[in-house]
């Protein structure tokens, strides 16, 4: 059976900081009544996997489509642990999440089992006005400082405190203190993990046990990082043409993320040749392709999984769109040679220069550019 784009079940997760913005803003359908956080869209984890919502493969997990498309599915993406390379999710939070850190690389190598790296970014979909995150210890703040400030109930005071304002864009790489303030709704990118510590968590009580929440002291300050993060959101790099426009956010070792805009009535090839990953926040359109009598509709609030190997993919635009685009870095294949100084790159060619007919980025459709390494 040829691959074709894939449309998950949405896993709903009740959160004591949740509310019902997914339902109202993400179109998602939520058990009446209750309070849900968060919406896991493409997860494959040892106790959560999402199943295929539509086509040939409805039913199907997640991981099951790992093992029998494989590198048609994530083209030359590793897998982490045998599993997909990503956990992409929606968060509402109507309260603040609890101040947390997920382990680092000294902690996973300690720890080894389910614990994994999990590297992050929060794209800000909705937020209350004076809505704010938490992001890094401020500078000079050390080990003993924010223990103590953890123990004082002030840990919020050695903390970045940013603005979280609609189309912002925040990284968060493992060892980095984080909380998202209340009124948010975010899209959020990760690494496939679902290890975290808690630090503080507001002096709330779980409501199934009448006890405050644990927290994850000793465990989360051996994983926090005290190197300086950014005291604002990512700079986001923009290139437009005349249908598409596309705006780079994140890029990390774990994952690119960019920002694509399109108007309606556009259709084009999808031409990539790896695993993409769109998270459609505006508009509607189709997908065409290889292996489907039907194509796939997607709007606000799906993700959709693009494989590696699909076949004759087109996309067309019923409405002017935005989504997410989500993909996984490839080291070139030019890795390892030895490349010219870039101020002789910028030199002007000596006399023994031949042009070469090669090709060019088209700034009308950025899309090429996506072909080269």
């Amino acid at each position: 059976m040829p691959v074709y784009p894939l449309i998950f079940e949405p896993i709903l997760k009740h959160r004591i900081w949740g509310g019902r913005r997914l339902e109202s803003q993400l179109r998602k359908r939520l058990p009446p009544g209750e309070i849900i956080g968060e919406s896991w869209e493409v997860a494959d984890l040892e106790d959560d996997q999402s199943i295929v919502a539509v086509g040939p493969e409805k039913g199907r997990t997640l991981g099951e489509l790992v093992r029998l498309w494989g590198a048609d599915l994530v083209g030359r993406a590793k897998l982490i642990d045998g599993r997909f390379p990503l956990l992409i999710k929606f968060l509402d939070a109507s309260r603040p999440l609890s101040v947390q850190v997920h382990p680092d690389r000294a902690a996973v190598a300690r720890l080894g089992g389910r614990v994994r790296i999990k590297n992050e970014a929060w794209y800000v979909i909705d937020a209350d006005p004076d809505a704010w995150m938490l992001r890094g210890v401020r500078a000079g703040v050390d080990d003993a400082t924010l223990r103590s400030a953890i123990d004082a109930g002030r840990v919020e005071s050695v903390l970045n405190r940013l603005p979280a304002r609609p189309g912002l864009c925040y990284y968060l790489p493992s060892g980095t203190v984080h909380a998202l303030g209340p009124g948010v709704l975010v899209a959020e990118v990760q690494t496939p993990s679902d290890v975290t510590y808690r630090l503080h968590d507001w002096g709330r009580t779980d409501p199934t046990t009448g006890r405050p929440r644990e927290l994850h002291i000793d465990d989360a300050l051996a994983s926090v990082r005290y190197d300086a993060v950014p005291v604002s959101a990512e700079q986001p790099q923009h290139v437009a043409g005349v249908w598409t426009s596309i705006s780079s956010l994140v890029r990390c070792e774990s994952f690119v993320v960019e920002r694509v805009r399109m108007v309606d009535g556009v259709e084009q090839l999808i031409s990539y040749e790896e695993l993409v990953v769109w998270i459609v926040l505006e508009g509607s359109g189709s997908i065409a392709c290889g292996g489907l009598r039907q194509p796939l509709t997607f709007g606000v609030g799906d993700t959709v999984v693009l494989p590696a190997a699909l076949k004759d993919g087109r996309v067309k635009v019923h409405e002017r769109s935005m989504w997410l685009e989500v993909s996984i870095p490839i080291e070139s294949s030019l890795a390892g040679f030895d490349r010219p100084d870039r101020s002789a790159l910028r030199e002007p060619p000596g006399p023994d220069f031949v042009a070469l007919n090669l090709p060019h980025r088209d700034a009308a459709h950025p899309e090429t550019e996506r072909n080269f390494e």
